[in-house]
């Protein structure tokens, strides 16, 4: 029998998208078969191994030297796309790296981690097929690392981790999405915004987990959610946050109201 968090190490260090998303949806259906164990007690070493798993392409540049692209040519639209399949790539791999990495949670955080991770992957197809259709791929634009560099930077503390990945940057995929819709939608580009909905629908939930597990661990340590979040920005450097903001859908995420009034929004 395979060992879930061996396994979600074993597929994070995958270079190839394709067999990489594969491998998650085996490893999800295999999991809710009941043919998976897990050892939430194992640390694991990584010397010998370069994570995460990733092609050769894209190039990766500062996000500043990121060319900006308008939608109002066909390749900015494109490299809009490209840079989603991008963030959902790097969030597949985030979700395998909490699975593995932090051992002594409940068994339930490596379900919703596991979970994220195969929907994760779903997003990831559905722009990748997208973006093929229009005669591109995956690779084809440079694209930034801040997600990951995040994901390192948290690498230590699973409290940390939850705070600023879950929580604080993937957070801002809820602010941003829905303007983006709009963008698509203005141009009838219909199937893009299909996509869309599918994805800001899913990152509620996943944001939601990350405040899920972010308070259980401020819980079992009798914190402060609001003092902790905060201590936790300042000592890994978590990006300033800046409007506009999704209220909406940071409440369906879990987000209390004390939490939304300190975004410095009505």
């Amino acid at each position: 029998m395979i060992e879930l968090r061996q396994t979600a190490l074993e597929i994070l260090a995958i270079t190839d998208p394709k067999t990489k998303v594969a491998r998650v949806q085996d490893l999800f259906d295999q999991y809710h078969q009941r043919i998976v164990e897990l050892n939430a007690m194992d640390v694991f070493s990584t010397d010998d191994i370069e994570l995460p798993g990733r092609p050769d392409r894209p190039e990766l540049i500062p996000p500043l030297k990121v060319p900006k692209r308008s939608m109002a040519t066909h390749e900015g639209r494109v490299s809009l796309l490209h840079s989603l399949a991008h963030i959902e790539f790097n969030a597949l791999n985030l979700a395998l790296d909490a699975v593995w990495r932090f051992p002594n949670m409940p068994t339930q955080y490596y379900a919703d981690w596991l979970s994220v991770a195969k929907e994760e992957a779903h997003h990831f197809c559905l722009i990748e097929t997208h973006l093929q259709s229009l005669g591109f791929t995956y690779g084809d634009f440079p694209a930034h690392n801040s997600l990951w560099e995040m994901v390192e930077r948290t690498s230590e503390e699973a409290i940390a981790r939850m705070a600023l990945v879950p929580r604080t940057m993937e957070a801002r995929g809820l602010d941003a999405v829905p303007a983006i819709r709009e963008r698509f939608k203005q141009i009838k580009d219909t199937q893009v915004v299909e996509i869309l909905d599918i994805i800001l629908r899913d990152e509620i939930g996943h944001v939601s987990i990350g405040n899920k597990w972010f308070n259980f661990l401020c819980d079992q340590d009798n914190l402060s959610a609001i003092s902790t979040y905060k201590a936790l920005a300042r000592k890994y450097r978590a990006p300033i946050l800046r409007g506009p903001f999704n209220l909406e859908g940071r409440k369906q995420a879990g987000f209390t109201s004390e939490e939304l009034s300190l975004l410095g929004v009505d």
